[in-house]
């Protein structure tokens, strides 16, 4: 009998080496942890002072795991539409808001680089528009005060409704958080909320006001969660998957 070229794997096999990976420092950091960014890139953060030479032996007790979320990601990736991995926008879709904004660039002075709003969801780029890097820059400035205008009186009416009251929020970029909230009450949030539907945020949001309450994921927050959001579990798992609405250009 012949051997057919295409053989059903009873074990998933991976390469016997590691995946490329990058160390961070962090004084913040009190062990070693591995993040797996949306782009592939693997970064492992170390507390200040470790010795890196022991991290390879570390990194080979995970190599499976690691290369099995490594393909795992490409195969989500692989399944994105082209426009998702522009390197900067022509439409930016704001879900949270039910919107979709033109985004138009107009070569200029390469010394400078603006962008306005002429007219109602509309943005213009003007000047050096070919260095993508300072383009999406601006535009990411750009979803920080729209996520502010949005969010700052949503998460307040939010915290009077549901009696959770906080104290202040920001706006940030984090990498791997949709939200934080602080010992103070303090409540960060993402401007990469804006990509997400309504329903989500809305989740995200009585989240970290739970928070207020119970700074862990203990039994007695979630049961708190839903108390104040009795369909919490359905919006926890499509939360799971929610970096696919947030473009590639957003992350650089």
């Amino acid at each position: 009998m012949t051997e057919s070229s295409e053989q059903l794997e009873l074990f998933q096999t991976f390469p016997t080496g590691l995946p490329d990976y990058r160390i961070r420092e962090s004084r913040r950091a009190r062990h070693v942890s591995i993040k797996v960014h949306l782009n592939g890139e693997i970064e492992v953060v170390v507390p200040l002072g470790y010795d890196c030479q022991r991290l390879p032996d570390l990194l080979h007790q995970r190599r499976h795991w690691l290369w099995q979320t490594v393909r795992q990601l490409e195969h989500k990736t692989a399944e994105l539409a082209q426009d998702h991995f522009e390197p900067t926008p022509s439409q930016i879709e704001l879900r949270s808001r039910q919107q979709t904004w033109q985004v138009l660039y107009q070569a200029g002075d390469r010394q400078r680089l603006t962008l306005t709003q002429p007219s109602p969801l509309t943005l213009v780029l003007q000047g050096n528009t070919d260095h993508a890097p300072a383009c999406t820059a601006l535009l990411r400035q750009w979803l920080t005060r729209q996520a502010r205008a949005e969010f700052a009186p949503w998460l307040r009416d939010l915290s009077f409704t549901i009696h959770l009251p906080f104290n202040r929020i920001s706006i940030r970029g984090q990498k791997t958080r949709w939200a934080s909230c602080s010992t103070q009450k303090d409540i960060s949030l993402n401007y990469k909320l804006l990509f997400l539907p309504p329903e989500l945020v809305h989740y995200v949001f009585v989240h970290e006001l739970c928070h207020t309450v119970h700074m862990n994921h203990s039994a007695a927050f979630w049961r708190l969660v839903a108390e104040k959001h009795p369909d919490y579990q359905h919006h926890r798992d499509q939360i799971r998957d929610g970096w696919r609405y947030v473009p590639r250009w957003v992350e650089a």
